[in-house]
């Protein structure tokens, strides 16, 4: 369940955010920045080069700036979360099909909404949509907050768990079903990650966010463009900032089937 496709250009993430419902700025604090990847780690996996190149030309050229994102981005070997027929196409700026109508996200895309939960040090994050895993490791790789993912396509939930469990991601929490209702056993996160595109805001999503929480979450209709939200609870309101056009794949499950807010 992640993104198609981002607008070749950028454009949208370029322009400063629609303030919709708030007047306030989300400010990110200052991190220190993260060590290249090393020589060693280059020699061992043939695909460092491409990665880095990929990072430089098609993600840190278009405004991604947080250095833990980078690195992250550097780091993880997406090769490893596509089928073995798109490997070639790997380090390509795109989403690739894997299986069961479900892509693995434009890397720009993954680098654009990681920066924009503006995660901290001890905080926990929920991503709905695991699909290939490809998100979840980049989470991970952030290597200071904890992560949990649901999955509703039993298939994928099951392949992207083994994927990263080989890759050592062993922290992170993964489990089949509907992300519509969230985790509530693990509430409240301190930010949440949508990977495919509902027509509303999940109401239980809402629920489960802690103060302070962050959802950044598509919404719009199957089958074209829609919007990217980054809702943010503060002294208890949900304020809504309108990021920009993006394309992802629908949002699926019994739970927004039966929301009397879907249209």
């Amino acid at each position: 369940m992640d993104a198609l496709a981002i607008n070749s250009q950028g454009r949208a993430r370029k322009q400063p955010p629609k303030l919709i419902l708030a007047a306030v700025l989300i400010l990110s604090g200052c991190r220190p920045p993260a060590t290249a990847v090393s020589q060693q780690a280059a020699e061992q996996d043939p695909y460092t080069h491409q990665r880095l190149e990929l990072v430089e030309k098609q993600i840190a050229s278009r405004g991604i700036s947080d250095e833990h994102v980078l690195e992250a981005m550097r780091t993880v070997p997406r090769h490893r979360f596509v089928p073995e027929d798109m490997i070639g196409q790997a380090y390509t700026d795109s989403a690739l099909p894997i299986g069961f109508g479900q892509t693995i996200s434009q890397p720009y895309v993954v680098a654009w909404m990681t920066e924009l939960l503006d995660l901290k040090p001890g905080q926990k994050v929920l991503e709905i949509g695991t699909g290939s895993g490809y998100q979840a490791a980049v989470l991970a790789e952030l290597g200071y907050v904890e992560v949990y993912s649901i999955e509703i396509v039993p298939e994928l939930a099951d392949r992207a768990a083994l994927v990263l469990d080989e890759l050592g991601y062993t922290g992170i929490h993964t489990r089949q079903g509907d992300g519509y209702y969230g985790w509530p056993e693990q509430a409240p996160f301190d930010a949440i990650i949508v990977t495919a595109a509902p027509d509303h805001l999940p109401p239980p999503l809402v629920e489960q966010l802690a103060d302070q929480g962050r959802i950044v979450i598509p919404i719009g209709p199957p089958g074209w463009y829609q919007t990217l939200w980054k809702f943010v609870i503060e002294d208890g309101e949900l304020q809504a900032y309108n990021i920009g056009d993006v394309g992802f794949v629908p949002f699926t499950g019994e739970g927004i089937k039966s929301d009397p807010n879907a249209k």
